[in-house]
């Protein structure tokens, strides 16, 4: 029976990501993404790739509080839209 350990993080989308702005750079040459764009997670996303961590599963989240705990805006009278730049992400890999 194959075994399994289980890593969880909030990552966060942003230009300034060690190493985001070169890595875009070379893949998408003519492109200038915005500074929370998803696609500025790849390299640090790769990086774990190569130490056989596996993405399970990704889920946009409102927020992050100082603990890293999850935030969701509660109260809200009138629908609104919620821009964030966090993901909660699940990884595994063999044991």
């Amino acid at each position: 029976m194959e075994k399994w350990e289980y890593r969880t993080e909030i990552i966060f989308a942003h230009i300034n990501n060690e190493g985001a702005r070169e890595y875009l750079a070379k893949l998408y040459p003519k492109w200038k993404p915005s500074t929370c764009s998803p696609e500025t997670m790849q390299v640090y996303l790769d990086g774990l790739g190569e130490k056989g961590w596996e993405l399970v599963t990704m889920h946009s989240i409102p927020g992050s509080g100082k603990d890293k705990d999850v935030e969701y805006p509660v109260g809200r009278q009138s629908p609104t839209n919620i821009y964030s730049n966090a993901y909660f992400c699940v990884f595994k890999r063999r044991k």
